[in-house]
């Protein structure tokens, strides 16, 4: 559809006497002095602010400062024929039904994190949400073209340095926790990610491979903000990194997002939830025919039904998820499901048996799972604490104690709640052995290294 022409704009920069080229040059100064450095709009960006173009935010509030400063009076949005639009409290929650819809969701979503929108950090885990999207992922028509006619240019050198962005903030994640890199990931993502998708010019098959890789970043700063346990901003995320991978046609992708999802729900104490999703994920890794996928949502369903206390169930899962981690390819899986090795389906059986209450079978499977890639740590962390619950559970106090506070050691440097949660966990789990020396000594090396986790500090 056309647009109309914003006359009001025109008639302002006319009043002004700003040039097209002077007022995006007086534009990009004062974002630079309002602390938003980078901006680069030029004269063609004017004129297609003055076409109809609406600029994202913080664009008409910047322009809104710079005529009143030039004119010396008060000059609003609205009489830059910019109105403020409101934001939708359920931002992100909806699965939208087309790309274009897609587009200006998610692109809303990281803007209002990146400017740390409070309903957004506050927001709770709403289990709808999750479930609609999951029938919408299933049942949706074949996605028409994702394509656009911008003014922007989008080749795969572009796509290429999304994935590397993914890879690298990746890497740091496992390393250092959530809470050292997600305000990057979603700033990328806001100033560079963005713009592709909203201003880009593309045909369908970049458009594609700019959705997938676009959803692979989204799903990390959904699994960053999940390992903060900012639960509802963490589901947002996922759901519309979700939408993406259906722009992109990738069955396997939107399976591994959905496992995700299972996986939070499991980890939150939904476990009918969790069920659900687990199924949705295991009919997209069938789909897509990727068995290490499938692997993987069979176990995450496993463990649901393990804290449902149903073992039949788990047992039969297992079994699943083990067959279809044999019939797994060698090297012909996606980057994005490389970490799913023997050694995180071992902790992923793990979980299973510590909520079982299966202190044997904790521990064999935990000491598998430390046969891990070491670059993991906060998942070390994790297989670490298992195995010290197994121990526990066993009867083998000395021993879980040792291995709590080899956990502890790693823990203290991470910045993620999940680490947290895990080694409160394993508080709760000593505590009726208090009055044993190890437990004692353990409890006095968690107080040192983690003091956050008792109110008022040491």
């Amino acid at each position: 559809m056309e647009r109309e022409p914003n006359r009001l704009l025109q008639r302002l920069i006319a009043e002004s006497g700003f040039t097209h080229k002077g007022l995006a040059r007086r534009l990009n100064e004062l974002g630079t002095a309002r602390g938003l450095p980078g901006l680069r709009y030029d004269h063609g960006s004017v004129l297609r602010w003055i076409g109809g173009q609406r600029p994202r935010d913080p664009v008409p509030a910047l322009l809104a400062e710079t005529f009143s400063l030039r004119l010396g009076r008060m000059v609003g949005a609205e009489d830059l024929g910019l109105p403020v639009v409101s934001t939708s409290l359920d931002l992100g929650q909806e699965f939208p039904h087309t790309w274009r819809e897609g587009v200006a969701t998610v692109t809303a979503l990281w803007r209002g994190d990146a400017e740390r929108r409070g309903f957004l950090l506050d927001s709770g885990f709403a289990i709808g949400a999750g479930s609609t999207g999951a029938l919408r992922w299933l049942t949706l028509p074949t996605e028409g073209r994702p394509a656009a006619s911008g003014p922007r240019r989008v080749g795969m050198a572009d796509i290429a340095a999304i994935k590397e962005v993914t890879r690298s903030f990746g890497e740091l994640d496992n390393r250092f926790g959530g809470g050292r890199v997600r305000s990057a990931v979603v700033k990328y993502l806001d100033t560079a990610v963005a713009p592709l998708l909203g201003e880009g010019s593309y045909a369908e098959a970049t458009g594609r491979a700019l959705a997938s890789a676009a959803a692979e970043l989204t799903r990390l700063a959904g699994w960053m903000a999940y390992d903060l346990e900012q639960h509802g901003l963490a589901q947002r995320y996922l759901i519309q990194a979700l939408r993406l991978a259906r722009g992109a046609g990738d069955h396997g992708l939107g399976g591994e997002i959905l496992a995700g999802m299972s996986h939070q729900a499991v980890y939150i104490g939904q476990p009918a939830h969790a069920l659900d999703l687990a199924r949705a994920a295991q009919l997209s890794a069938r789909r897509a025919g990727v068995f290490a996928l499938l692997a993987e949502a069979h176990v995450v369903e496993a463990h649901a039904h393990a804290l449902l206390e149903d073992r039949a169930a788990c047992a039969d899962s297992l079994h699943e998820a083990e067959l279809a981690f044999d019939r797994r390819g060698n090297g012909d899986e996606p980057d994005w499901i490389a970490y799913f090795d023997e050694a995180y389906l071992s902790a992923r059986i793990a979980h299973c048996f510590r909520d079982l209450g299966d202190g044997a079978g904790t521990v064999r499977h935990a000491r598998r799972s430390l046969e891990m890639d070491g670059r993991y740590v906060r998942g070390r962390v994790f297989n670490l604490a298992l195995l010290s619950a197994g121990l526990l559970e066993h009867g083998e106090l000395e021993h879980a104690c040792t291995t709590a506070a080899e956990a502890l050691e790693l823990a203290a440097g991470l910045q993620s709640v999940r680490t947290r949660s895990y080694v409160t966990d394993l508080r709760r789990r000593f505590a009726p052995f208090a009055a044993e020396t190890p437990v004692a000594e353990l409890e006095r090396r968690m107080r040192e290294q983690m003091p956050a986790l008792w109110p008022g500090g040491r």
